[in-house]
């Protein structure tokens, strides 16, 4: 039986990006509908307000205009993360901190990790990225002239979730002629070989798809309460497992960092997201750690008011993923598929790599379904553990001791083989781009370097030659002169944004 009618259940922005690249990929074929099923009820999470720069491919493959999306979202630039304090104070310095930017740490794509490890007096690892300077000196990474999507260094975007689902969800049904349908589901009917057969609403009527996407959130309605898919739980790897979210009013000359801030604390760390408007905070912590009272304390003292009575909103996160995304006729999406506490923007980023695998994959028949979800399957679960893998080595290679919580991510905690094996070969030698042999590692050696030697990974100095050490320091000079210039030629970022915004004004007169 071929596959006409696919429901999605659950908007936000996980709905409405799979939504877009559904749409993307199936709009040739006229026989088939996408429907997405909202609920009025159930409000939409949203917590995720950061990306990396894979985003602007997505966004240009759905046909959304940069311009639309900075306009409408209350968007800002993000170079990368500036990590505060994740370090030994005694050892690096009340103040210390290290960027994992957007950008290479190979000056023209020549790799100087070596030479570094022989001298890292000459700067920290990050000053090898032109963004560094850009980034400390709060700059646009982009021209007023610069392309769409297009800067002079690399970045990706934060923004207002709510606002960003409603772009999407504006391009799906406009594009794609995506169906909207408002409807509380009250029941989910079954085929008799366990498969989804239908929905029934509180409105009283019943409504068969032939394939259904769960995007219900943590409930997991379908591929969980429904299909029984175990959730596998990674609480012990990572130990945060809640987060108190504050919006933070700014004003119209308040200076725009041009990346996420990260400071960590006794018990876990603290997001701030710049926006045009406002910020996003969030005080990320592990409650086996650390009391909600004490919490609010410590997140009064960062924001430099009592929080007592403000409207902080509790995130309880639920860390794992499903043992199968992909189950029969139905495929879990965003937080119905797993999650990893906010660390690094992994939400958005596997929800756009998990729709659009699906997309690329999806099944013409019904009997397509066992081969594609089993392949699938197979992908999606490698690419969770290797983002389990990556969120938890910020913790352990750290030499925070200061707290129960920091001893037990150091010096209690197991990791899976792999990451066991790859911190034990980084030990010997820097990492290579071979030891990242798979195409699911969405997190590769530009990442991984970062934050290694940002946190001062203890790898042991390979043989360096002359020529090396020349043309190394040359470059590790170039890039540092480049990065400096960029940053008294770029506007500031608050600038930037204020003359896009005057320039369009001035388009509409």
């Amino acid at each position: 039986m071929k596959i006409k009618r696919i429901a999605i259940v659950g908007g936000g922005t996980a709905g409405w990006m799979a939504a877009n690249h559904l749409g993307v990929e199936l709009s040739r074929d006229p026989e088939i509908q996408i429907t997405l099923i909202e609920s009025k009820d159930i409000p939409v999470i949203g917590v995720g307000e950061g990306t990396v720069p894979q985003i602007k491919a997505t966004l240009k493959k759905f046909g959304i205009s940069e311009i639309d999306l900075l306009t409408s979202c209350d968007a800002t630039f993000k170079q990368g993360i500036k990590f505060a304090q994740w370090m030994d104070a005694k050892k690096s310095g009340t103040n210390n901190f290290y960027y994992h930017p957007f950008s290479s740490p190979f000056p023209l794509g020549f790799d100087v990790t070596n030479y570094w490890l022989h001298n890292k007096s000459i700067c920290d690892f990050s000053r090898l990225s032109e963004i560094y300077t850009i980034a400390e000196q709060n700059r646009s990474p982009k021209q007023i002239s610069s392309p769409p999507y297009v800067g002079a260094v690399d970045y990706a975007y934060h923004f207002n979730a709510a606002k960003f689902s409603d772009l999407l969800a504006k391009n799906a049904r406009g594009k794609f002629a995506v169906k909207h349908c408002i409807e509380t589901i009250a029941q989910v009917l079954l085929h008799d070989d366990g498969s989804i057969r239908a929905l029934t609403y509180e409105s009283g009527t019943t409504e068969e798809f032939d394939f259904y996407i769960d995007c219900s959130g943590f409930a997991a309605l379908l591929i969980g309460e429904t299909l029984g898919v175990s959730f596998l739980d990674k609480s012990s790897q990572i130990l945060t497992d809640t987060a108190l979210a504050l919006q933070e009013p700014t004003a119209d000359t308040d200076e725009i960092l041009p990346y996420t801030l990260a400071t960590a604390h006794k018990a876990g760390w603290i997001w701030d997201i710049p926006l045009t408007n406002r910020r996003g905070i969030g005080f990320v912590y592990g409650s086996n750690f650390m009391s909600e009272d004490e919490a609010v304390q410590q997140f009064s003292a960062y924001v430099g008011r009592d929080l007592q009575q403000a409207n902080l909103r509790r995130v309880p996160m639920k860390i794992g993923y499903r043992e199968s995304f992909w189950q029969k006729n139905c495929v879990a999406l965003g937080l119905a598929q797993g999650f990893v506490e906010p660390l690094e923007a992994t939400s958005i980023l596997v929800t756009d790599f998990a729709a659009q695998l699906l997309a690329r994959s999806f099944p013409q028949y019904q009997d397509d379904i066992p081969l594609l979800a089993d392949y699938c399957n197979k992908v999606v679960s490698y690419t969770w553990e290797r983002v389990m893998d990556f969120v938890q080595l910020h913790y352990f290679i750290s030499d925070r001791r200061d707290s129960d919580f920091w001893i037990e991510n150091t010096e209690k905690l197991s990791l899976s083989p792999l990451l066991q094996e790859r911190l034990a070969l980084w030990k010997l030698a820097p990492p290579k781009r071979s030891d990242f042999f798979s195409a699911f590692d969405i997190f590769g050696l530009e990442n991984y370097l970062f934050v290694l030697y940002g946190m001062g990974y203890p790898t042991r100095p390979g043989r360096l030659g002359v020529a090396e050490a020349e043309k190394s320091a040359g470059l590790i000079n170039e890039v540092q002169k480049k990065s400096k210039h960029s940053a008294t030629s770029l506007l500031s970022h608050r600038v930037w944004l204020t003359e896009l915004k005057k320039a369009l004004v001035s388009q509409q007169r």
